[in-house]
C-alpha cells in the first residue's frame, strides 16, 4: 500500500516501489526544494529539508567528494527503493581501513623498541622486600623508566610470537607497570613481592614471571615443596641416621655425577616405605653402622609379597649409598635375596566398560586421546609430548616416542576433527604441541596430566587400562610372541614376556588340560551300544 500524498509518477511505479516521500511533485518546479508532505506528517525537518533528501545528498557526496549540505539546493530527484528493505545508501560499500578492533576500543600502540639498560649498577647492601600493592597501573603517569620500557618491549615481542589475545596483553602490561615502574638497576622482583600485588587484581602471574625471567630480574624465593616435605619426614629420626637418609634422599631427587635424578614420586614412595622402620631403629641405634643383618631380617619377616620386596629394595639403595660415602663398613642387606615378583594374569576389559568410556568423551581432544591410548597403546606422557610434526596426515603416519606407525581410519578421523577445532579455536597459537588448551595455547608447554585423565575419571576403563588392554589384544590376536610385542609397542623384554604369558594363559582351553572330560572327545553311549 502506498503512503498518502504520492504523486502520479510514483503511482505509476506503485507495483514495484512501495515508498514515496510525498513531495515528488515539488521537483518539477524550479527553485528551492519545498518540504515533503510525508515528512511533515511523519518526521521533523532539518534545515528545511526532509530525511530522504539528506540521505540522497550524502549518497551523491560520497561519489563526488563534496559536502552533502552543498548539494541539497540542487537536488531534483530521489532514488526509490523497496519498502521494509535496506536503502541504497546503507548498502554503499565503504572501503576504508578499520580503526577499531572487534571490541570497539582503539588499538593499543606497540611500545617503542628498547634495549637493556647498560652502565654501572650499584649493588644492594641488603635485600629489602617492597610493598607493590599500592601502585595503581591505571593512574600511572610517571617518567619513562628504561627498565619498564625494556620489559614492555620484551612482553610485546613475546606476545606477538605466541599470539596473546588483547585481554592477556593488557593484563601483562598492567602487571609490568606495577612491578617495574619504580625499578632501578640492581634490583630484583621476588615472588613474595609479586604474588600479593598481582593475585588480588587477577593478573596473569605465569606470563608475567616469564617476561621478568627473560630480562633477568626475577628471583623465585619460594621454598620448594620437596624441602618442606623432607624436613617433615625426617623429624624425630636420630641425628646420625638422619644425616645419611637426608643425603640419600637429596641424591635421589637431584641426581649426582654418577647417578641420574629420579622422579619426585619415587623419592616420596621410598622414604614413606622405610620411615616407620627408621623411627624404630632411632630408638635403639644412633647410626646406620649399628644396624645389623638380624635387624633387617626381623623387619622383613613381618612383611609379605610386594611390600617385602619393595622394602628390601629401598633398604639396599639406602645402605649402598651409605657404603659408597664411607659412613658404614658393610651393608646389612647383602646376600638377602629379593626374589622375583610374581605378576598376575592380565585380564581383558569388559565390552560394556569400553563402551562407557567411549560415551564419556565428548570433546575432540578427549576423543583423540582415547584413540591414541586404545588403538596405539600410547602412554599419557607420550601423548602429552606429541608435536604437530609427529602427525603426518598426508602419508597417514604417526610418530610416538620415536616409533612411526600407520594411522588407522578411526585415529585419522578424530585427528582431523581435532586439528580443525584447534585451527578454528586458536588460529594464531605458536605452541608446537599437538594437544593444547586455553592455558597452554598462550605458551609453548604441554598440557597437564590431569587434563588427560579427567574425562575418564570414575570410569572402569581408564587410559592406562585401555593401553594395557590394547597390548593384551595384540598378543591374543597375533599370538603370544614376545618379539612381536616388543617390536610393535617398543616394550621392555620383561614386560613383553609378561603380556605373552598372560595371553598363553587366556588362550589355554580346558580340553587341553582334561581331554577325557571334554564333551567333544567323550564317546556317545548310543555309539557304544551299536
Amino acid at each position: 500500500m502506498l503512503e498518502p500524498q504520492s504523486c502520479s509518477n510514483c503511482l505509476a511505479w506503485g507495483l514495484l516501489f512501495m515508498r514515496c516521500c510525498g513531495g515528488c511533485n515539488s521537483f518539477a518546479r524550479p527553485g528551492p526544494h519545498a518540504p515533503c508532505t510525508g515528512c511533515r506528517q511523519h518526521g521533523p525537518l532539518r534545515k528545511g529539508y526532509c530525511r530522504l533528501c539528506w540521505h540522497q545528498a550524502r549518497t551523491d557526496a560520497a561519489a563526488t567528494g563534496a559536502k552533502a549540505e552543498s548539494l541539497l539546493p540542487e537536488l531534483r530527484y530521489h532514488q526509490l527503493f523497496f519498502a521494509h528493505t535496506a536503502p541504497l545508501w546503507e548498502r554503499v560499500p565503504r572501503p576504508r581501513q578499520p580503526q577499531y578492533e572487534h571490541r570497539g576500543r582503539p588499538r593499543t600502540p606497540a611500545p617503542p623498541p628498547a634495549s637493556p639498560p647498560g652502565g654501572w649498577l650499584q649493588p644492594a647492601l641488603f635485600p629489602v622486600c617492597r610493598d607493590l600493592t599500592r601502585i595503581d597501573p591505571d593512574q600511572y603517569e610517571g617518567p619513562d623508566n628504561p627498565w619498564l620500557a625494556w620489559a614492555r618491549h620484551s612482553a610485546h615481542r613475546l606476545g606477538e610470537a605466541r599470539s596473546w589475545p588483547r585481554k592477556t596483553r593488557l593484563g601483562v602490561d598492567k602487571a609490568l607497570i606495577i612491578l617495574m615502574s619504580r625499578h632501578i638497576g640492581g634490583d630484583v622482583v621476588r615472588y613474595s613481592e609479586l604474588h600479593p600485588a598481582l593475585r588480588p587484581r587477577r593478573l596473569n602471574m605465569e606470563l608475567t614471571i616469564e617476561v621478568l625471567d627473560q630480562i633477568g630480574v626475577f628471583l623465585d624465593d619460594r621454598t620448594p615443596s620437596f624441602e618442606t616435605w623432607l624436613e617433615r619426614k625426617l623429624d624425630g629420626i636420630a641425628p646420625g641416621i638422619r644425616r645419611d637418609v637426608e643425603h640419600w634422599a637429596r641424591l635421589l631427587h637431584d641426581g649426582g655425577p654418577r647417578s641420574r635424578a629420579r622422579d619426585e614420586n619415587t623419592v616420596w614412595n621410598y622414604l614413606n616405605r622405610i620411615r616407620p622402620l627408621l623411627m624404630e631403629w632411632s630408638s635403639r641405634h644412633d647410626h646406620l653402622r649399628e644396624v645389623t643383618r638380624d635387624d633387617v631380617l626381623a623387619h622383613l619377616d613381618t612383611l609379605h609379597g610386594w611390600r617385602r620386596q619393595h622394602t628390601l629394595t629401598v633398604l639396599r639403595s639406602l645402605f649402598g649409598r651409605a657404603k659408597k660415602n664411607g659412613t658404614i663398613f658393610k651393608s646389612p642387606t647383602s646376600r638377602i635375596r629379593v626374589g622375583q615378583r610374581e605378576h598376575g594374569i592380565v585380564q581383558p576389559l569388559e565390552p560394556k566398560h569400553i563402551e562407557n568410556s567411549v560415551a564419556a568423551v565428548t570433546k575432540p581432544a578427549d576423543r583423540l586421546v582415547l584413540a591414541l591410548a586404545a588403538v596405539h597403546a600410547a602412554r599419557s606422557g607420550a601423548i602429552r609430548r606429541l608435536q604437530l610434526d609427529d602427525l603426518d596426515i598426508g602419508n597417514r603416519k604417526l610418530t610416538v616416542d620415536g616409533r612411526t606407525r600407520r594411522l588407522d581410519d578411526l585415529t585419522l578421523h578424530v585427528a582431523r576433527e581435532w586439528l580443525e577445532f584447534r585451527c578454528r579455536r586458536w588460529p594464531d597459537t605458536a605452541n608446537p604441541h599437538l594437544l593444547i588448551n586455553k592455558i597452554t595455547a598462550l605458551g609453548a608447554g604441554p598440557v597437564s596430566q590431569v587434563s588427560l585423565t579427567a574425562p575418564l575419571r570414575g570410569q572402569a576403563a581408564t587410559l592406562e587400562q585401555l593401553r594395557v588392554d590394547r597390548q593384551l589384544e595384540e598378543a591374543l590376536v597375533h599370538g603370544p610372541d614376545e618379539l612381536h610385542l616388543a617390536e610393535v609397542f617398543g616394550l621392555d623384554e620383561k614386560t613383553a614376556i609378561r603380556y605373552a604369558n598372560s595371553a598363553r594363559a587366556l588362550l589355554k582351553r580346558p580340553l587341553e588340560n582334561h581331554p577325557a572330560t571334554s564333551p567333544r572327545t567323550r564317546v556317545s553311549p548310543v555309539l557304544l551300544q551299536d
